[in-house]
């Protein structure tokens, strides 16, 4: 027996949400990233391991708000918490990787192809790994068409992430790559909640509901667990608000602080010659000079 699924259970909250949660993940990563490319003065590894922890958060906080809002409709849903802790350790790991071959092997067209290939396929194997997390009475079948449109999304965002990173220097220019990034990766979701059908194993079993679960809901599991990474983000902000270099907005990074040149000392001037009219000659020789061109 199919059951009815609905990814809005709570309406418009879950979608916008997850939405601002996959921009302000996209926004601060990507700050971190053009940080790490455009300043050589600064710390190319740290800088890096952060925009790849805060895009991999941002993207799996956003996976899983969304996913408070999935019900299928006369059973309850459960998560297991360490298919749902190692998805975090994947979006993290495999974003990594891309930011990381960006970063050390430069923005050249086959860098940013292989690692928004690599990425996109790892923001994938994220969202669908969490989806195995998904404990139901019933098994979750999927629309392969479908599945493999969201694919195409997720490879297409991330090379799009990648690209920015390495193009946009100024922050209103990063600003609206994040938004972008943020459209990209909640419709790649949402496309691949689409694929998503529920087959029912018959009569909800009586042990399902009074077992480990009792009367817990997907929003009172999954809140506790996005408890750190939101926090994460939050401290992320707070590092990357506060960094000198961004509140240069559109300047150029790529340029450190302009070093003081030692100022070469000017040559003694000469005096110069007293004209017959000098205002700063003494009156004496004023005087004197006068009365000589008098006599002649």
């Amino acid at each position: 027996m199919q059951g009815t699924v609905d990814g809005f259970g709570y309406g418009v909250v879950t979608p916008v949400a997850s939405y601002l949660v996959a921009c302000l993940g996209s926004a601060l990563g990507l700050r971190c990233v053009v940080r790490s490319l455009h300043n050589r003065q600064s710390w190319k590894p740290g800088w890096l391991a952060l925009g790849a922890a805060t895009i991999g958060c941002g993207i799996w906080t956003m996976h899983f708000i969304a996913m408070i809002g999935f019900r299928v409709q006369g059973i309850r849903i459960d998560y297991d918490a360490r298919l749902t802790a190692l998805s975090l350790a994947v979006a993290i790991a495999v974003v990594g990787v891309g930011v990381f071959a960006v970063g050390y092997r430069g923005a050249t067209t086959a860098t940013l192809t292989a690692a928004g290939i690599f990425t996109g396929l790892g923001v994938a194997a994220m969202h669908y790994l969490g989806m195995s997390a998904v404990q139901l009475n019933g098994s979750i079948q999927y629309d392969s068409l479908t599945v493999a449109l969201s694919v195409l999304i997720a490879v297409g965002a991330a090379t799009a992430a990648l690209w920015a990173a390495a193009s946009f220097r100024g922050f209103l220019s990063a600003l609206g790559a994040s938004l972008l990034m943020g459209i990209a990766l909640t419709g790649m979701h949402y496309t691949g909640m689409a694929a998503v059908g529920v087959h029912l194993h018959g009569a909800t079993d009586a042990s399902y509901i009074s077992g480990s679960y009792g009367s817990d809901t997907p929003a009172s599991i999954l809140l506790p667990m996005l408890i750190g990474p939101v926090v994460f983000l939050i401290l992320a902000g707070v590092v990357v608000m506060f960094d000198p270099q961004l509140v240069l907005g559109d300047g150029d990074w790529s340029r450190a602080a302009p070093r003081r040149r030692p100022v070469a000392a000017a040559p003694p001037e000469r005096p110069a010659a007293h004209s017959p009219g000098s205002l700063f000659e003494p009156r004496d020789h004023r005087a004197g000079r006068r009365a000589t061109q008098r006599g002649r």
